[in-house]
């Protein structure tokens, strides 16, 4: 059986760190409208989006906005998906529509019931109590791996392509989603490790299919 591990990289700030992710073959796009190092403004997501080509997804990551401003942010920045990294509940998931992500922070003592957000996709990411994300920590993937084994997840937090290849191996996710790990500084990629980042996913994806 074939498998192909889906990249995400978050964090899009300029068009130079879109365009070279595109050329490498990411799928998707996270841009942050949330407070951080790495926030957007949703005029420079729209122009940036702007500028893509046909076939790559794009991602507006949000933490506890009311529901009217990521739908209408949606719409004005063309968004194919919504993240949500706060304390969204299920209904506020299900009323944005299909295509919601909802990150998950696991703790070291929580493991991830499957069950949760029935009407989203799943990305797992590492709990900090002062950052909703891009912490550059990884968490214990062994708790993800029960999850990931009866419904699709994004692997997130602390990768990088010298991990990668093993948190694939292990937890066998349907995507993975970089930021910190391959950036020169907050906001700002490393293409040299954008690709190599890129590379390890492949060749991850090339051992599983041997096994």
């Amino acid at each position: 059986m074939e498998f192909r591990t889906r990249i995400k990289v978050c964090g899009i700030t300029n068009p130079d760190d879109a365009q070279k992710a595109v050329s490498l073959g990411v799928d998707a796009l996270g841009f942050v409208l949330a407070p951080s190092p790495r926030q957007v403004t949703p005029d420079l997501a729209r122009r940036i989006i702007g500028c893509l080509p046909p076939f790559v997804s794009t991602v507006g990551l949000f933490v506890d906005y009311p529901l009217k401003e990521m739908l209408y942010l949606k719409n004005w920045c063309g968004f194919d998906h919504i993240q949500l990294h706060g304390r969204e509940d299920e209904q506020t998931a299900k009323q944005l529509g299909p295509g919601v992500i909802k990150a998950l922070k696991i703790r070291p003592d929580h493991k991830p019931k499957p069950g949760v957000y029935p009407n989203c996709a799943l990305l797992l990411d590492t709990f900090h109590p002062a950052k909703p994300g891009g912490t550059g920590l990884a968490f214990d993937w062994s708790l993800a791996i029960g999850i990931s084994a009866q419904r699709p997840i994004t692997l997130a937090g602390g990768l990088n392509h010298e991990n990668v290849t093993r948190a694939i191996d292990l937890v066998k996710p349907f995507a993975v989603d970089v930021s910190s790990g391959v950036e020169l500084c907050p906001g700002r990629k490393d293409h040299s490790k954008l690709a190599e980042f890129v590379k390890q996913v492949k060749q991850a994806d090339r051992s599983r299919q041997t096994v």
